[in-house]
């Protein structure tokens, strides 16, 4: 139990306590209680209304009952699972937002860099493209309010250029190259905030599409992104969900359903109030003819874990990447009366084969989500014989393939993390975000020859012909990271590539960023190894069993 609980806990009870001995003693001096002829009733069904309601009613001083609730509310939830909890109204929102993938604002994707905020993109058609606002323009004022070098945050940018629909707002704009200060008004809009990352063609016959999280839409914008992958030729595709926290139950499910035969299951749920409820496929099959191979990692969850579970127990797809956390619980979002809502857990889920994926939280709520750091401290990441499975929690998946539950979803093809490239070097320069700044700086220096570029590769060969590294190099020491030649024999090809990666972001989005990245990233790489063996799903424990049963 954290601080908070000890403290309240004990002065809630203390304070029944010392309230029951009062009332006695009034009463058997015959006295006047002091809440009499106040209407309290003391046949309350539970101890924590009445005790609100003393408080309220005959407390000494003034006493904001409604900040007690709001304060306590979350103190008693943190009594249940890690996934319970209470939304309160002005976080209502942005919750909102998150789940329909979508927002009101102005249409800018911005990055602090030294306290100013420098426009990266323009959503095309979105509120201030229509207005004129540029990639590379700096967002020195919101209205009143300066925002430029006063160590400005993104919570506090975001709050300025947010807004109801068709509200307007002022921005200031500082431009290269321009005198004074530009200043637009902007009509806010519906921005989309997009789930599919992006989606490219690996080779001639691999496809690759990134979800990073789940909505209502996430749905609608993995079809689009499978279909454009087919329509390139793609006969399979990697489905990256790495450091994808889940989401939306809804678009997972339909998600699963393009991929399985009638009838074939894709989870059931249940719980003490929920009877078994479960999920099947259609029949849609509308991928029935492509190979699947899914990329999870420690941080994949919930509606990631449900995505790669099904495609494992019903052998149609390969899991390749690390074990995912571990999040097998299902919550129902009730509204309360004041806007408030409670995230209640009402059933676990459960994979075809019968696996709860849930992990443990027997030891609160900071054991649990302090698990992922635990199994870095117990070499998991790196070595896959150090994960043990209690022989208890073993299921078959519909082929005859061993796999087990009990905390997350264990993949056919283990990939440690790389530490190859790591040494004190790039570890400076990563504490300090060098390379986030640079590649800013370098594609707004840049910006007029690099707009010309039109793919990943032709980015790839340009920035290798100006040995954008050597003036990265030089850009570190000026921050006072001095060239280090032992850590660039080691760490030189991962800035190289990052540097790339990020500076063709700035420029033409993901389409640029992901094909780059690629290059040093070895859960993509094995993933593409592991594609182009054609192997059999029922082959792979022959080949690469990961598994080692604890007896």
């Amino acid at each position: 139990m954290n601080k908070k609980t000890i403290i309240i806990l004990p002065t809630l009870i203390a304070l029944s306590v010392a309230i029951g001995i009062l009332i006695g003693n009034m009463l058997n001096k015959n006295t006047q209680p002091v809440f009499s002829g106040m209407g309290m009733g003391f046949n309350k069904s539970n101890k924590i209304t009445t005790i609100l309601d003393l408080i309220d009613r005959g407390y000494v001083d003034s006493v904001n009952t409604g900040e007690i609730i709001e304060e306590t509310i979350p103190e008693i939830l943190k009594n249940l699972d890690p996934h319970t909890s209470y939304i309160p109204a002005r976080d209502m929102q942005d919750v909102q937002e998150e789940m329909q993938g979508n927002f009101s604002g102005i249409g800018v994707q911005f990055s602090i860099q030294e306290d100013t905020v420098r426009v990266v993109e323009v959503i095309s058609g979105g509120p201030s493209s229509k207005v004129g606002i540029l990639p590379g323009d700096c967002i020195v004022s919101v209205n009143d309010s300066v925002i430029a070098g006063v160590d400005v945050r993104n919570n506090t940018v975001l709050s300025l250029l947010r807004g109801e629909k068709n509200s307007k707002v002022r921005v200031g704009i500082a431009r290269k190259n321009y005198d004074g200060e530009l200043e637009f008004e902007i009509t806010r809009g519906d921005i989309p905030i997009y789930s599919v990352d992006v989606s490219y063609m690996i080779d001639d016959e691999t496809g690759f599409i990134k979800v990073s999280r789940f909505a209502n839409t996430t749905y609608d914008e993995f079809v689009q992104g499978i279909k454009k992958l087919e329509g390139l030729g793609a006969k399979k595709v990697i489905v990256d969900l790495r450091n994808n926290p889940g989401g939306s139950l809804v678009g997972v499910l339909q998600m699963v359903d393009e991929f399985l035969e009638k009838g074939e299951a894709i989870l059931y749920t249940e719980g003490i109030n929920q009877p078994r409820k479960t999920y099947s496929a259609s029949g849609k099959r509308s991928f029935a003819e492509i190979g699947v191979y899914v990329m999870i990692d420690e941080f994949s969850a919930s509606a990631s874990e449900i995505f790669a579970g099904a495609m494992q127990d019903n052998d149609r797809g390969i899991v390749i990447g690390r074990r995912s956390f571990g999040k097998g619980l299902v919550q129902e979002q009730i509204p309360l009366m004041d806007g408030s809502a409670l995230r209640l857990t009402v059933a676990r889920f459960y994979t075809p084969s019968g696996r709860c994926i849930q992990s443990s939280y027997e030891g609160g709520n900071e054991a649990y989500y302090n698990n992922i750091y635990e199994r870095f401290h117990n070499m998991e990441q790196l070595v896959a014989d150090s994960i043990h499975f209690v022989d208890s929690l073993r299921y078959e998946t519909k082929g005859g393939r061993v796999v087990y539950g009990g905390g997350g979803i264990m993949p056919d093809f283990f990939v440690p993390v790389d530490t190859t490239g790591n040494s004190e070097y790039f570890t400076s320069i990563y504490r300090k975000g060098l390379i986030y700044s640079f590649a800013y700086s370098y594609a707004d220096s840049h910006r007029d020859e690099l707009t010309k570029l039109t793919s990943a590769d032709e980015f790839d060969s340009y920035l290798d012909k100006q040995n954008a590294l050597s003036d990265f190099i030089s850009y570190a020491e000026e921050k006072g990271i001095k060239k280090d030649r032992e850590g660039l024999k080691i760490s030189g090809e991962i800035i190289n590539t990052q540097l790339k990666a990020y500076i063709a972001r700035n420029i033409m989005g993901e389409e640029g960023f992901y094909p780059i990245i690629k290059k040093i990233d070895k859960t993509l790489l094995r993933a593409i190894e592991v594609s182009q063996q054609n192997l059999l799903v029922e082959n792979i424990v022959a080949t690469d069993s990961v598994v080692v049963p604890l007896r």
